[in-house]
């Protein structure tokens, strides 16, 4: 009888196993059926239903209206590229939210793109985006071939060489401006100074930029620049700390100007050394209404240090993460001119065929939750620049720089 007994246990386990087996096969199944469900299920968010009513309300068969006249009735058939109509398709449909940030990249654009973020690029050092639909400068950087000749944060870029930048993405504007080291790019430029437009030739050159640079000032005042938040900005920063503290300075003026971002957990590393453990730097409101708070580590070496941050409208990004996190948190004065306003964030997603999305995400709030995109933040002392660039001779005054120094004196 146990005999008997044991058996039927054995019978009763290898039909449990098998049951469950079917239902992890059936379940497995059934998940990758809708991972793998078609694109359309996936944007209507249905699945062998009717579409809701607002997507009812689009006539999707005006697409493939207009794409079968164009196969039929078009004049030059040897033009037609299905490709490049398929392409051009995504691009507008993307293009139609009017963010400058978010975009369609074919196959050589997201090869272009891979490259930048990898810093392994030749070209003029400039960062650039679209304001109100037209291609602006947010900085040159420091030391770049454009700030050698004279391009200024700001300009408003009308033409690159020959061809009008008024229809051109971001994207094909930078390509049109990158370039082989040594080869010429020509510039038409309008700048509020100027009553008319300015060309400017620049040669392009391997782009190397020093993050983080210092300099010692009379009367106890140090300056540390940050030129831009790459990969190794958060250690030349720990370098710059430690040259201030063997300077016997104690004051600094924080130089943010012309600087377009970076990375942003570089920036909340930075903002670590002046804040507590805890503290908010950064609050990311993401596309579902969730929100990631970006914390100080609490380094705090220069809490107690009197500061001004100095910042225009080259500063761009987590230059201005890192700015309305010092005045939100410690009341720092911001100095200059009114920020450039780029307060998104955006992920980059790899598409069939080599192409890719870069798509804004998120958008980011200063501890008070102030939001920076396409706003900027207001300095809280302004300093008006003259409009008439210094006569030749003339010896060039940094009226910005001399006003944070002259207010740190009094601090």
């Amino acid at each position: 009888m146990p005999e008997i007994k044991l058996k039927n246990q054995q019978k009763v386990a290898i039909v449990l196993i098998a049951v469950l087996f079917f239902a992890v096969s059936f379940g497995l199944g059934t998940w990758y059926g809708y991972i793998s469900r078609p694109a359309i299920d996936k944007v209507l968010n249905v699945s062998g239903k009717e579409p809701t009513a607002q997507y009812q309300a689009v006539d999707f068969d005006l697409f493939w209206d207009v794409w079968s006249r164009v196969e039929e009735r078009y004049v030059d058939k040897t033009k037609i590229n299905r490709k490049d109509m398929v392409n051009g398709a995504i691009a507008g449909l993307v293009n139609s939210l009017k963010d400058p940030y978010t975009e369609f990249m074919p196959p050589v654009e997201t090869k272009q793109f891979q490259q930048d973020i990898k810093g392994s690029f030749e070209g003029i050092g400039a960062e650039i985006g679209l304001r109100k639909g037209i291609l602006t400068v947010i900085a040159p950087l420091k030391g770049s071939p454009a700030e050698k000749a004279g391009v200024l944060a700001g300009d408003k870029i009308i033409k690159i060489d020959d061809k009008s930048t008024g229809d051109l993405s971001l994207n094909e504007a930078v390509r049109l401006i990158r370039g082989k080291g040594g080869t010429q790019v020509k510039l038409t430029v309008f700048r509020d100074s100027l009553d008319k437009t300015k060309e400017i030739s620049i040669t392009r050159d391997t782009i190397k930029v020093e993050a983080v640079t210092t300099e010692k000032k009379s009367d106890g005042i140090f300056v540390i620049k940050i030129s831009t938040f790459t990969e190794s900005a958060s250690y030349e920063f720990r370098k710059a700390v430690q040259e201030f503290l063997d300077s016997g300075s104690k004051k600094i003026v924080l130089d943010l100007r012309n600087d377009p971002g970076g990375y942003l957990n570089v920036a909340v590393d930075i903002a670590s050394w002046f804040m507590p453990a805890g503290e908010t730097v950064v609050t990311e409101k993401n596309y579902d209404n969730s929100e990631d708070i970006y914390r100080s580590s609490g380094y705090r070496l220069l809490e107690d240090i009197p500061m001004v941050v100095l910042v225009n409208e080259g500063s761009a990004s987590a230059s201005e993460i890192l700015a309305g996190a010092l005045r939100d948190n410690k009341n720092i004065k911001l100095i200059g001119t009114k920020t450039f306003g780029k307060g998104s964030v955006q992920e980059v997603e790899n598409l069939s065929g080599g192409a890719s999305l870069k798509i804004t995400i998120a958008k980011w709030l200063t501890p008070k939750g102030t939001e920076i995109n396409k706003i900027g933040l207001e300095p809280d002392i302004k300093v008006e620049l003259p409009k008439e660039p210094p006569k030749e001779g003339e010896e060039t005054k940094d009226i910005i720089m001399e006003k944070g120094i002259e207010v740190l004196k009094g601090l």
